[in-house]
């Protein structure tokens, strides 16, 4: 179906080829799953399955790319819609229409199918992505997670045979990202789409894939094979893993379920231990302070009558289901959205290392849309910014970024960098500025493993430092990583609130991996189960 033969693109401001030499095959009816580090260049290679690349961006194409017998350089992207549907990793950039429903049917306008042919596809794909409840909704109203599903709905009611997807569940809570996934498993094995998806929350996908296509970026050649045996050596690997290779398992687990069936003797070796965890301030220090906020669009109530009160050197997890209102939350803490009632009151001095300046002096956000914080032409004239704006030492920023993203060069455009890069290149912007009260929505769309390890620790020096972070994520295994407290929303309201063991550990919708196969015991990430099984054998 999918066919690279001796393959080479470089992009036309590089001096190395992004994609090297490479020739592969995708059979029919395939999940390949491309992993790699944050801009390796695991999207340029979707790109060149529908001839985005070199159409779109430009560039030097050598060797052939065929996708069911059609040639991508004879077949520019619009001639290979038929064939071949894309999901970027950016859901609002693939948008044509206003409406849910109109979005749903403008792929199949365009290719003249008939009314009643779209009318059913549409009512057949608002099932299956679970968005009957969307359909006559404005996209611009819709979550971030409720956006990506429309995207691909979009994109399925063209029947594609290939099918490709960058970051599909990002922004999907737990439960949704699992009916995405069963939907695609359904497209492969029922209907014989061949998919390829790029990825870097494996946890949730690595056990559906026939194969693993690693792009590690640099000169290194892109190599493929079977899931388990890539995952043996790879960093770009999920918890499980990762507990797998502590615990000398073989085989090596890719799923929970197999996980558990090797970990009796794990568990028998915990028992009665329990997991180090961050130490918080025994007297609380009230940074912000939410009574009873009411937020509304139109006739829809997004926030109703929430009371939250966040402590200096804590960090505190919003989770909960696309459009519960964590967002919103966010937004309406910084003022980007009026609340109808209730009132947000800031105690800024609660920061001990805060120096007073009149820019970020009190709270940051950095949202969902990372490119809204970029402005400048090149990263080190972002980083300069930034570094004036938030009245730190010149050099700040950058050096930040070098931490959590060394690959990213000075004269790169933002616009040039990966959805993941912008996402660090926004969060060294408001790391530096070092408020008091640091939000963060989605944080970790489109960063890899070892990239949000090193997230993490900067977010416990922060705390650590007097700081108070309030992250909204779907991501479970970041949240056992950092938060010491979990904040569930549900349609608009607070319905738990308490410790992060306390609320994962009952909930199998948010319970990380570790977790999940530890149970009941209250471990939840492998360096403490590393730390916990050093001591007892010390």
């Amino acid at each position: 179906m999918i066919h690279f033969d001796d393959v080479t693109f470089t992009y036309a401001e590089k001096s190395e080829p992004t994609i090297r030499r490479l020739t592969l095959e995708i059979p029919e009816g395939e999940l390949a799953l491309v992993v790699g580090q944050t801009g390796s260049g695991k999207t340029t290679l979707l790109r060149a399955i529908n001839g985005l690349v070199p159409h779109f961006t430009g560039g030097t194409l050598q060797g052939r790319i065929t996708i069911d017998g059609r040639d991508t350089a004879t077949y520019p992207p619009r001639e290979l819609a038929d064939l071949v549907g894309v999901v970027p990793q950016d859901p609002m950039s693939s948008f044509v229409t206003d409406m849910v429903e109109d979005e749903l049917a403008y792929g199949m306008e365009c290719l003249g199918l008939a009314p009643a042919v779209m009318r059913r596809r549409v009512e057949e794909i608002l099932d299956l992505m679970g968005i009957a409840d969307l359909r006559d909704r404005p996209i611009t109203t819709l979550s971030g997670g409720q956006r990506q599903r429309v995207a691909i709905g979009a994109v399925l009611t063209s029947h594609p045979k290939v099918l490709v997807l960058d970051e599909p569940t990002s922004a999907l809570d737990p439960g949704a990202a699992e009916e995405v996934l069963a939907a695609l498993q359904r497209l492969v094995h029922d209907l014989g789409v061949t998919v390829v998806m790029a990825e870097h929350r494996l946890e949730r996908v690595v056990q559906y894939a026939d194969r693993v296509i690693l792009v590690p970026g640099g000169n290194a050649p892109i190599t493929w094979g079977d899931p388990a045996v890539m995952m043996l050596s790879t960093p770009m690997a999920p918890p499980v893993v990762h507990l797998g290779r502590l615990a000398g398992w073989s085989p090596l687990p890719l799923s929970v379920r197999d996980a558990r069936r090797s970990a009796s003797g794990l568990r028998s070796l915990l028992i009665g231990q329990q997991p180090h965890l961050r130490s918080v301030r025994s007297a609380p220090v009230p940074v912000a302070e939410i009574d009873s906020l009411v937020v509304r669009y139109g006739q829809r109530v997004a926030l109703r009558e929430v009371s939250i009160t966040v402590d200096a050197g804590t960090i505190t997890a919003l989770m909960g289901r696309n459009g519960a209102g964590k967002s919103s939350l966010l937004n309406a803490l910084v003022g980007l959205v009026p609340h109808a009632a209730g009132s947000v009151t800031f105690h800024a001095a609660a920061a001990q290392d805060h120096p007073s300046r009149n820019v970020l002096a009190t709270v940051g956000l950095v949202p969902q849309e990372p490119g809204d914080l970029l402005e400048a032409i090149t990263v080190a004239e972002e980083c300069r910014h930034a570094d004036r704006d938030a009245g730190c030492a010149a050099g700040t920023t950058r050096a930040l970024l070098a931490l959590l993203a060394p690959e990213i060069t000075d004269t790169t455009h933002p616009r040039d960098l990966s959805e993941g890069q912008r996402l660090l290149l926004a969060l060294t912007i408001m790391l530096a500025a070092r408020p008091p009260l640091l939000l963060l929505d989605e944080p970790t769309r489109g960063l890899d493993y070892p990239t949000k390890h090193r997230l993490a620790a900067i977010l416990r020096d922060l705390a650590d430092a007097g700081h108070a972070v309030v992250l909204a994520t779907h991501d479970v295994e970041l949240v056992a990583e950092v938060a010491d407290r979990v904040i569930v929303l549900a349609d608009g309201e607070v319905v738990a609130d308490g410790s992060t063991t306390d609320i994962v550990t009952s909930s199998p919708m948010f319970a990380p991996q570790v977790a999940k196969v530890l149970a009941p015991g209250p471990f939840l990430t492998v360096d403490q189960v590393r730390t916990a099984i050093s001591e007892e054998s010390a």
